[in-house]
């Protein structure tokens, strides 16, 4: 007795089911780059922690000293400036998160991010922030000598054109915005 074999799917249902396992599999990578940053944001948020106990428990002795009470001052920015960086990848699991897999409960609403661009703009902002407070932790260790102008100088091309890239992002943002409203109020009336 010979057995039919069983009907193959049709072409076109093949590809679509490969295709869902691909994106399928493309989330789980970017999963893992969401936890990834997760850690690293975790991670140096604890060093920072543990930073600012060392320096504070080490000064406790000395407090009142001029050189102990701007040896916090640096270890102050300079946490500032980890916690910052700590921040820009918490912001960008968050973002990740949200575009690829799902949105996060329970967050501020300052940390939504519903595309690209707004990933990019909040990621500027703690860029900008986090490279000034770098120039500030530099320009408090300064001796002498002009090479802080140079380092100066150097970190202020960049925030400019962070900057620049930053207004021209949040131009085409706002286009964008109200050609959707605009594409909307059309489809209403219609």
């Amino acid at each position: 007795m010979d057995r039919d074999p069983a009907p193959k799917p049709p072409l076109g249902r093949t590809r679509s089911i490969t295709l869902a396992g691909a994106f399928g599999f493309t989330r789980l990578i970017v999963e893992l780059g969401v936890l990834s940053s997760f850690a690293f944001s975790l991670a140096l948020f604890v060093a920072a922690i543990v930073q600012a106990y060392g320096t504070i428990r080490e000064a406790m002795g000395h407090l009142g000293d001029p050189h102990t009470t701007k040896t916090l001052i640096i270890a102050a920015v300079e946490q500032a400036d980890t916690l910052l960086i700590g921040m820009a990848l918490l912001i960008i699991s968050f973002g990740l998160q949200a575009l690829f897999v799902g949105r996060v409960q329970n967050v501020p609403a300052w940390l939504y991010i519903d595309s690209f661009d707004d990933l990019k703009q909040k990621l500027i902002g703690i860029v900008i922030v986090a490279l000034a407070v770098n120039f500030f932790s530099v320009a408090l260790e300064w001796k002498a000598g002009s090479d802080i102008l140079v380092y100066g100088a150097a970190i202020s091309a960049v925030i400019i054109a962070v900057g620049t890239y930053s207004v021209i992002l949040g131009r085409q943002g706002h286009r964008r915005d109200e050609a959707q409203q605009e594409s909307l109020s059309a489809d209403a009336h219609s």
